[in-house]
């Protein structure tokens, strides 16, 4: 079982963009530009927050697009079949809903975006433009700090009940939800009789 992010499956819980942009080009061009891989900028390496990260090499402004999430573009039953024997506990993924109709597998020719790790306070968002992923920067990265952004995994009616502790968030923000999973579980409340 994998689950696919709003941002990176069995068909339940998906993340979704953070952002959409669409563009006002009239002309037969392309209407993003392209990104250059940015040798200079980023590098994956082992991360405290889940196995490998992606951390900045560099100073990286806010608005600077950093990466485009590549990989193979699928539909969704097809990015269901590809991670359907994977065992529910799992929550590995490299899956990124880009809309009704196409997935990425980051797993499947994929690039650097794909150890971009969750955050709860994420120095970074996923943005869909032109049916195309981009990762940018939302404030100032500095040197050595690990690039994040906020999977915001979906809920789904077929969850397990461990769904939370399976999807357990780690980044050790202040204001950790402590899931990656979205929206936070709602506390139920306690009502106590009148007497």
């Amino acid at each position: 079982m994998s689950r696919k992010a709003k941002n990176p499956g069995r068909s339940g819980p998906r993340r979704t963009p953070d952002r959409k942009r669409k563009s006002k080009i009239k002309n037969s061009e392309p209407r993003v530009s392209l990104i250059q891989a940015r040798p200079d900028m980023i590098r994956v390496r082992r991360s405290r927050l889940h196995g490998r990260g992606v951390f900045a090499l560099r100073r990286i402004r806010k608005g600077t697009r950093v990466i485009e999430y590549l990989g193979d573009r699928v539909s969704h039953g097809e990015a269901d079949s590809r991670y359907n024997h994977k065992p529910v506990e799992d929550n590995h993924t490299f899956l990124f809903i880009v809309n009704r109709s196409t997935v990425i597998d980051g797993g499947a020719n994929g690039n650097d975006a794909r150890y971009i790790n969750h955050s709860c306070d994420p120095n970074c968002e996923s943005l869909i433009e032109d049916r195309r992923v981009f990762i940018e920067a939302i404030r100032t990265i500095q040197p050595g700090d690990e690039l994040t952004y906020d999977y915001q995994i979906g809920r789904d009616k077929e969850d397990p009940a461990n769904v939370d502790a399976i999807y357990a968030c780690r980044c050790g923000a202040r204001r950790c939800r402590g899931s990656m999973l979205w929206p936070p579980k709602r506390k139920s409340r306690t009502r106590t009789k009148a007497s």
